[in-house]
């Protein structure tokens, strides 16, 4: 089993990848290349950058790519609220949404704690 697939985190993630895509498939057709695409890009930018952050050597690149990947889960954040308000998903599964993404982030701050720890103590 490879670092990343160990990570509850990354697993949650995953997941998550999954329901976006079913849910985008819901979404006009002419959404395609608009919010459906950056939704898609955004979820996957998580889960990969948790994968290859863990594949790195170091505990600083490791670091690096998981703060890529909050990143990315501010930018779920604001793509969800906004197809919740032009209607594309209703505010029941906004919320669901969001409460996920929630869990995620928490998960992602405490691996990025961690590790900072980790690296702190190692340089002492």
């Amino acid at each position: 089993m490879k670092p990343h697939q160990r990570l509850d985190v990354w697993k949650l993630s995953m997941e998550f990848v999954k329901e976006i895509y079913q849910l985008t498939a819901l979404f006009p057709s002419n959404e395609k290349f608009g919010i459906t695409s950056q939704l898609q890009r955004a979820a996957i930018s998580v889960c990969a950058n948790i994968a290859e952050g863990a594949g790195r050597q170091s505990r600083r690149e490791f670091i690096y790519f998981l703060n890529i990947a909050s990143g990315s889960l501010s930018e779920l954040d604001t793509l969800i609220l906004l197809a919740q308000s032009i209607g594309y998903l209703n505010i029941t599964i906004a919320d669901q949404l969001i409460l996920k993404l929630n869990t995620i982030a928490k998960l992602l701050g405490g691996l990025i704690r961690k590790i900072r720890f980790e690296l702190a103590a190692s340089e002492k």
